[in-house]
């Protein structure tokens, strides 16, 4: 039978007290060494040893002693002891306490007063109790308050045990009565308490007869006043506009915790926008006025649930919930900018990016080491209020720009893809942007940024002077030509006598010879000759971003330098009429594409060029020296609608998720209707009024109604044993984000009873068992039901396996029954998420757990694979549906998810269809922990053979 344990104490794990040496101490007159005996006896009995042979000794030195930390330990030892036998008598020898308990409750000291009657409220057997009623009913007339307050207590818990109101006829009446002429606060809350819990109609009657001086209560009473209107609104609901009233009048209390219950409560309550618009603005109040990160956080949580549920009442908040951005957490900044975002309407989209734009601005100025991040967060909260509001982007991109070369990178980069997909949603910011990128693009340092902007200038320069302001910049960002030099000198000059390192090469006749890579190559040389070093020519290595970038061994960007080169030179040709001049250009251009071929294979180059860029750069070059329209329709066109498809697909999937998240319940054909018009309103206040109204409308929306699928909840119960074992025994396993539970159903399918039959558990991975194992009796052919919690510390797949050990009448062998084992599923924990692109590739890199798992499946179709293992892993796909359209024999998907722990999982799927029809290939798993990686690849492993 389980026992609830009302003490909480340290134990500090060493050797354990041994019962000789505690007797022998609680026999002596030192008082400390008294104190320190009891001490560790309360230890050893919460620890589950009994020893019986102390109780005498405590009854003979422990009981006369006066002390006061004496009595309260005494008072602790006998809350631990077992009170009553095996059939459930009270044991002869607790009659031994009774007279020292009464003799407590007379006593002159308050101290022991109070705590004698904190006792009793967790004393569970009558036959104690009940010579105790009388002294106990004086102390409610007590003249301190102390006594008083834990009397009413006592009598509270004495009234609740099973023949309680036997002891106390008249309870009720005689707290009711104290209740009116009390003056101390904890002692009216404690009667005001005891009426809720065991009298409600009084408890009701005082509230509504003191409705006016309920704002001026204690913090305490106004909390179980709270407490008594939930519970009579769920029981009464048609009475819930009165209580609603005293409810807004607390919102004025002084105390936070009061308002923040009063707000909880009206929101559970009601759903009339008076009602939710107090709690709201209660909400945002306590935000600003509250320090603490967590209560913040916390409150963050409720306006979030709010903004679900009401969000047109909530629109009119953002700017208070806005406030909060004030604070230099980036979780609560992150979470407000969150809730923000889904707040904005075209009426309150201008006063929202005026402030964003302010704390943008704030972030210049401040040395705070987190600025950067939040940067990127406001950067980000901005764009997408662009996107949603096109209107308003001219305001903003121009201030946004001005962090182009901003040391965050993320933030940088936030910023260039926000201005690529603006100027294309916004063909009149066109010209303003490319004057503007083409005025800054000399401060863009980052090496992930440049290559962005290079590809808005190729493709949005359109006039003649903008192709040539292009053409220019990326000349000045180049410097001069070459990259790198080889001086031959004879002497050594009279400023360096240093002596240069030589490199030579031998003549021989032309030959083929085999490259690293397994490709061919000819080579020729001639006679041996020495050269200097050769040595990087400086140029503009300060001011030239792009030179600076190229010689640190950046050919990537060198390849989209030369992409958009091509680009602005083909343009120029549709605009320019003097061929003279674009001939020039063309030149130019070459001459770049070529020097930055030579420098990737130079030995002043850190490594040499990619196989990638150095193809892409090639091709620009042939691309330029022979020119034709059909490659120009390519180049000038193509990329530009790829760029739209993609930009038009974003936005329609998160059409689709809007739709998703907006269905709402619907009632059934056959539900009552209520016609609002037709009820009578005489006697209701506004308030009434709405509440109904709302109550109507949930009603009639289906939203009051919540089936519960009985299908899911039998597929949650696993069968333990088999048929045949003497005890059957069943688990109904219910999941929640940081625990298990498990229902274990056992039937005793025996003719005998079975004595100490006891559940016993053990774990495998980051499970950890809360109780321990109890023993039970079981009469014959009868069940029961057993229940065990378990807290879960991680994502990981674990495993529950234990046995069902119990005895016989004729048999004193303890029989044992293995149970079969119960798997925790990783898939309870995760669930799909969304996250970008720059995100993902971020978070793979950082990761440092990688799960390969080889392709080995039967499903010959590659979608159909990649919808078999999105459905298996209960993960998002981040891979847009046209990239994964056509038939080209290859496949590569991104998968995310995130796990009720804050944990991230990402997956890389990549699979090629061979000439037989198998699919092969590597489904990848990063995390940052090892368990994620490790038991989504046994999932995965486990379920891609199957068929979707």
């Amino acid at each position: 039978m389980d026992k609830s344990s009302t003490l909480l104490v340290h134990y500090d794990k060493g050797t354990p007290a041994v019962a000789k040496e505690i007797k022998e101490a609680l026999e002596g007159n030192d008082v400390e060494a008294k104190v320190d005996a009891m001490k560790k006896a309360v230890m050893l009995l919460l620890n589950g040893e009994t020893i019986p042979q102390l109780f005498i000794t405590i009854i003979r030195y422990v009981l006369p002693s006066e002390d006061h930390t004496i009595q309260k330990l005494l008072l602790l030892y006998l809350e631990l002891i077992e009170k009553t036998d095996s059939k459930g008598k009270v044991l002869p020898e607790m009659i031994l306490i009774c007279q020292n308990l009464r003799n407590n409750l007379i006593h002159p000291n308050e101290y022991i007063r109070g705590v004698t009657l904190r006792f009793l409220c967790r004393l569970k057997e009558t036959e104690i109790v009940e010579p105790l009623t009388p002294s106990v009913l004086q102390n409610l007339e007590h003249r301190h308050p102390f006594v008083r307050r834990n009397a009413i207590l006592a009598v509270m818990s004495i009234y609740k045990l099973p023949q309680g109101e036997q002891l106390f006829v008249d309870a009720p009446e005689m707290i009711e009565k104290a209740l009116s002429t009390e003056q101390d606060p904890s002692a009216k809350r404690n009667a005001f308490l005891m009426l809720f819990t065991c009298a409600e109609e009084r408890a009701v009657n005082y509230l509504l007869s003191n409705v006016d001086k309920v704002s001026d209560w204690n913090e305490s009473l106004q909390m179980v006043v709270l407490e008594l209107i939930r519970s009579v609104c769920k029981t009464k609901p048609s009475e819930k506009g009165k209580y609603i009233k005293i409810i807004i009048s607390l919102l004025s209390a002084t105390s936070s915790a009061v308002i923040y219950e009063c707000a909880g409560t009206l929101v559970s309550l009601s759903s009339a926008p008076t009602a939710i618009r107090a709690a709201a603005n209660t909400y945002c109040q306590l935000l600003l006025s509250q320090s603490d990160n967590n209560v913040k956080l916390i409150l963050l949580d409720r306006l979030s649930e709010l903004k679900s549920l009401h969000r047109d009442i909530m629109v009119e908040l953002i700017i208070d919930v806005l406030r909060v951005l004030s604070s230099p957490n980036l979780d609560i900044r992150r979470k407000t900018l969150d809730i923000a975002l889904d707040l904005i309407t075209p009426h309150n989209i201008n006063e929202v990016v005026q402030m964003l734009k302010k704390e943008v601005v704030k972030t210049q100025s401040g040395e705070l080491e987190k600025n950067g991040e939040y940067r990127q967060m406001l950067i980000q909260a901005i764009h997408a209020c662009a996107v949603k509001f096109p209107e308003v982007a001219s305001t903003v991109v121009h201030l946004l720009m001005d962090f182009l070369g901003d040391s965050n990178v993320a933030s940088a980069l936030d910023v260039i893809s926000f201005v690529r997909e603006i100027i294309e949603t916004n063909p009149k910011l066109r010209v303003s942007i490319i004057t503007r990128l083409l005025d800054t693009f000399y401060q863009i340092r980052a090496g992930k940024v440049c290559p962005c902007a290079l590809w808005i200038i190729g493709e949005y320069c359109l006039s003649l002077s903008e192709v040539e302001s292009g053409i220019s910049t990326i000349k000045q960002c180049l410097g001069e030509l070459p990259f790198y030099s080889i001086s031959e000198e004879s002497e050594p000059t009279e400023t360096s006598k240093k002596i240069q390192p030589t490199s030579s090469a031998m003549v021989s006749s032309r030959k083929p010879v085999i490259l690293a890579d397994g490709t061919y190559a000819t080579q020729s040389a001639a006679s041996e000759t020495t050269f200097s070093t050769p040595t990087v020519v400086q140029g503009a290595l300060t001011s030239g971003n792009l030179r600076a970038l190229l010689l640190t061994g950046d050919f990537f960007l060198g390849a989209v330098v030369a992409c958009t080169l091509t680009k602005l030179v083909l343009r120029l040709e549709e605009v320019q009429s003097s061929k003279t001049e674009v001939n020039k250009t063309v030149t130019q251009a070459l001459l770049i594409m070529v020097s930055m071929l030579q420098l990737g294979q130079s030995p002043a180059s850190p490594h040499p060029i990619d196989n990638d860029s150095y193809e892409r750069i090639v091709l620009c070059i042939k691309l330029l020296c022979h020119r034709n329209d059909e490659m120009k329709k390519i180049w000038l066109e193509s990329c530009r609608q790829s760029f739209v498809k993609m930009i038009s697909e974003k936005q329609l999937r998160e059409m689709e998720e809007l739709k998703a998240k907006t269905q709402t319940t619907h009632a059934q054909p056959d539900d009552l209707i209520d016609f609002f018009h037709l009820k009578s309103r005489k006697g209701m206040s506004q308030l009434e009024l709405e509440d109904q109204v709302q109550d109507d409308l949930k009603r009639a929306t289906g939203e009051f109604t919540k089936d519960e699928n009985d299908a899911n909840k039998l597929n949650r119960i696993l069968q333990l044993t088999g048929f045949s074992d003497p005890v059957y025994a069943e688990a109904y396993v219910t999941v929640h984000h940081y625990d298990i539970a498990l229902e274990v159903t056992v039937i005793n399918r025996t003719k005998e009873t079975l004595q100490n039959l006891c559940l016993e558990l053990a774990t495998m991975g980051d499970l950890k068992l809360v109780e321990r194992p109890q023993n039970y009796s079981l009469a014959p052919e009868t069940s029961m039901q057993i229940k065990a919690n378990i807290k879960v510390s991680s994502t990981e797949t674990g495993v529950i396996f234990g046995n069902i050990v119990y005895e016989t009448s004729n048999v004193m062998e303890r029989n044992v029954v293995v149970l079969n084992d119960i798997h925790i599923d990783i898939m309870d924990y995760i669930s799909p998420a969304v996250c970008s692109d720059v995100a993902f590739r971020t978070m793979w890199a950082e990761f440092e757990w990688e799960n390969k798992v080889a392709v080995n499946t039967k499903i010959e179709n590659e979608r159909e694979f990649l919808d078999h293992i999105i459905k298996s892993t209960n993960m998002k796909c981040l891979t847009g549906p046209s990239e994964l359209e056509g038939e080209c024999g290859f496949l590569a998907a991104n998968l995310y998810a995130k796990s009720v722990f804050g944990e991230d999982a990402l997956v890389n799927v990549s699979i090629e269809k061979q000439t037989d029809g198998a699919l092969s290939g590597y489904i990848r798993i990063r995390s940052k922990t090892q368990g994620i990686a490790l038991s989504l690849g046994d999932k995965i492993t486990l379920k891609q053979k199957g068929s979707s």
